[in-house]
């Protein structure tokens, strides 16, 4: 009875929240900070027990509460505010409510052997919304995290949109939106995980392959 009341909090908490990066694990979750910049009020430390993630391939596990997103990546090898946000992919655009992984993400080659933090925005319906996670990037490619790697058997699509994100990555980001600052190192690498998603689902539409079901 008390398992049963506990999981009916816990399934109506999840079903609430605007949307929960559970991999790489988030630095922190508050609904109602998430509209706020950098990491949605959450305090980022960056130490030795920071995930490792594979710069060449890796995934991200999200679930949203949300019936359509548009989500951004951006990665950093900086520790500490300011963060200096580079996009790693083109915005990926989703139908469907709950739980789902995107294995077909990379970070630029010369971020490995270094830490540091991802951050994913989502231009959803109540705005814009931030989450973020201490990572260490290393090299070579994985494009599974285990049992965190799922996605909605039904009722869920993921597409990329081929387009640079637009959103702000916040004030602690020295890119005030994407293409103004610093705009080469985001577009290169964004374009260059384009290439290689897009030309893996073409004609498809889908994350196709960049969904691990």
């Amino acid at each position: 009875m008390v398992r049963s009341l506990l999981f009916g909090l816990a399934a109506a908490t999840l079903a609430s929240a605007h949307f929960e990066l559970n991999w790489p694990p988030t630095a922190g979750f508050n609904d109602d900070e998430q509209p706020n910049a950098p990491c949605g009020g959450a305090t980022v430390t960056v130490d030795d027990s920071a995930p490792e993630i594979n710069v060449d391939r890796f995934a991200a596990s999200i679930f949203s509460s949300h019936p359509a997103g548009s989500w951004s990546f951006f990665a950093t090898t900086s520790t500490q505010e300011p963060y200096n946000f580079t996009e790693i992919v083109p915005v990926i655009n989703s139908t469907g409510v709950g739980t789902f992984c995107l294995n077909y993400l990379r970070a630029p080659a010369d971020f490995a052997g270094q830490s540091g933090v991802l951050q994913v925005i989502d231009s959803s319906v109540d705005g814009t919304l931030y989450q973020c996670a201490p990572v260490k990037f290393v090299s070579g490619a994985n494009n599974t995290v285990s049992e965190f790697c799922t996605n909605q058997t039904s009722g869920f699509t993921a597409e990329w949109t081929g387009e640079s994100s637009s959103v702000e990555q916040g004030s602690s980001s020295s890119n005030t939106s994407q293409g103004e600052s610093s705009p080469s190192s985001s577009t290169s690498a964004a374009g260059a995980a384009a290439a290689t998603a897009v030309g893996s689902v073409l004609g498809l539409g889908l994350l196709a392959a960049g969904l691990a079901f």
